[in-house]
């Protein structure tokens, strides 16, 4: 059985989830969070009767540091990290990573997320596509999917799948949102990796924001409709080169105007904030169709 912690991200439950699976080797990790909530991690470890030293697998969907940003922590105490190829030099040396996040976060950037440190080469583990890593009496299934991210993973054990940000964010009973942050957001291949994920045999998605799926088809038809509405909306805009600073508060309300349409109560729209900033969206899907306007020209 996956078992999620809560690591009360930002003082917020249901924001961003971690999960933990037992194997006859042991429990393994999937997703680690931000270093910031490491204490909460490890006490959600321990609450499920192992102590963080136990953890010699992690696998991490991407490097993203809301996904892997704690990775750093379990390899120094000797576990192995698996990531897709991509993203395995990122983990060894985080600087690119950080400076990027730093434009981004400035000041803000230890209290969200935390140190990331270097993680020794020999310690990382890529993971081909449809690559079947065994742990014990487990399983853990590699699907390359991006779309969110060039370097992203979904991890399959048995029918349940460790899913990322490829399949959403949905908190509580609210509606599937797309989570769009720069750099490498690609629509198309979004589409491809929804279609990948319809085509396997699951009874389960693990939301990293935030829990379980088990309405597998819908959730995913609706994950692909708000991904073309957004898309379509944020277009205009970047074919007249708008400023994003000009963009962000009116995209910030058409999303909160979905979201309470929806029926969500502002404390759970505050958890959707949290989780996927609607801001971070602009960044992202303006990119994408600036170096998709230039292609076409």
């Amino acid at each position: 059985m996956i078992k999620t912690i809560d690591l009360n991200f930002a003082g917020q439950s249901k924001t961003i989830g971690v999960f933990l699976y037992e194997t006859s080797e042991g429990p393994i990790l999937l997703e680690t969070g931000p270093f910031s909530c490491y204490p909460t991690l490890c006490k959600g470890i321990r609450e499920l009767g192992y102590a963080p030293e136990e953890i010699k697998h992690v696998f991490v969907t991407h490097v993203h540091l809301d996904h892997a940003g704690a990775a750093w922590a379990f390899a120094k105490m000797g576990a192995k990290i698996y990531t897709h190829p991509s993203g395995k030099d990122h983990l060894a040396d985080p600087s690119k990573l950080l400076a990027s996040a730093e434009r981004i976060y400035g000041d803000q950037m230890d209290k969200l997320w935390g140190e990331m440190r270097p993680i020794s080469k020999p310690l990382i583990m890529s993971a081909k596509d449809a690559e079947m890593i065994r742990i014990g009496d487990t399983v853990v299934r590699s699907w390359h999917t991006p779309g969110h991210a060039k370097h992203h993973v979904a991890w399959q054990i048995n029918r349940e799948l460790i899913a990322g940000d490829v399949a959403g964010v949905k908190i509580n009973d609210g509606p599937v949102v797309a989570p769009c942050p720069p750099p490498d957001i690609d629509l198309e291949d979004w589409a491809y990796s929804i279609r990948r994920m319809k085509a396997l045999d699951l009874n389960r998605l693990h939301l990293t924001h935030f829990g379980s799926v088990v309405n597998i088809p819908s959730h995913l038809a609706e994950l692909e409709k708000r991904l073309i509405d957004w898309s379509e909306w944020m277009r205009p805009f970047a074919e007249d080169g708008t400023p994003k600073d000009k963009v962000i508060g009116l995209f910030e309300d058409y999303v909160n105007g979905q979201l309470k349409a929806s029926g969500l109560s502002d404390e759970n729209i505050k958890k959707y904030d949290k989780a996927n900033p609607a801001w971070m969206s602009v960044y992202g899907l303006t990119r994408f169709w600036s170096k998709k306007l230039k292609l076409v020209k």
